[in-house]
């Protein structure tokens, strides 16, 4: 089984949480029985979970051997300009080492939902929106990318990993989808 699941934000990707006081995690969603995230989203990240119960699948999903490419719509501060974009496509250097090149465009602001809390507006400072995909995983990944290159990442938002894609999951939503 393989479920797409649009994780919304300040929820953990899992089911237990033992910090105090507690924060949100999966269990409160409804999700089929047995089935455990493959993958990882951070607590302040939005969008596409893939749950599995099946463990090959799972390591599929996962495995950067596999460079399953997965897509984010990242708003940041700042008004991207083509050395920026060109630097996040060639990859970029990261204490942890060079990440491998992305795909990255500017991207017109995305209908999407409202966030709980709402990103903070500033009348002085420009934001903007880019499609950035990536074929590895690191911890936080792609906010230390776009900081990197002086876009400091504000929303972000995963849209597809692979072949799945959100395609209209409302947050807290889920469906079981074909596991190609």
């Amino acid at each position: 089984m393989l479920i797409a699941f649009n994780k919304p934000y300040g929820v953990l990707c899992q089911f237990t949480d033992r910090s105090r006081p507690p924060r949100p995690t999966l269990a409160g969603f409804g999700l089929p029985a047995d089935v455990y995230a493959a993958g990882r989203l951070d607590f302040d990240s939005e969008g596409l979970l893939l749950l599995t119960d099946d463990g090959r699948l799972a390591h599929r999903l996962t495995d950067p051997a596999h460079k399953q490419p997965k897509t984010y719509w990242v708003q940041v501060e700042g008004t991207p300009d083509a050395a920026q974009l060109q630097q996040l496509r060639e990859g970029v250097m990261l204490n942890d080492g060079p990440t491998r090149p992305a795909q990255a465009r500017l991207l017109a602001a995305p209908a999407l939902w409202q966030r709980d809390p709402p990103v903070r507006f500033r009348k002085t400072v420009p934001d903007a929106w880019l499609e950035l995909t990536i074929s590895e995983g690191r911890n936080r990944q792609v906010r230390r990318m776009t900081a990197t290159v002086g876009l400091p990442t504000l929303r972000l938002v995963r849209v597809a990993v692979g072949p799945h894609r959100l395609d209209g999951l409302q947050p807290g939503q889920w469906r079981e989808t074909a596991s190609s």
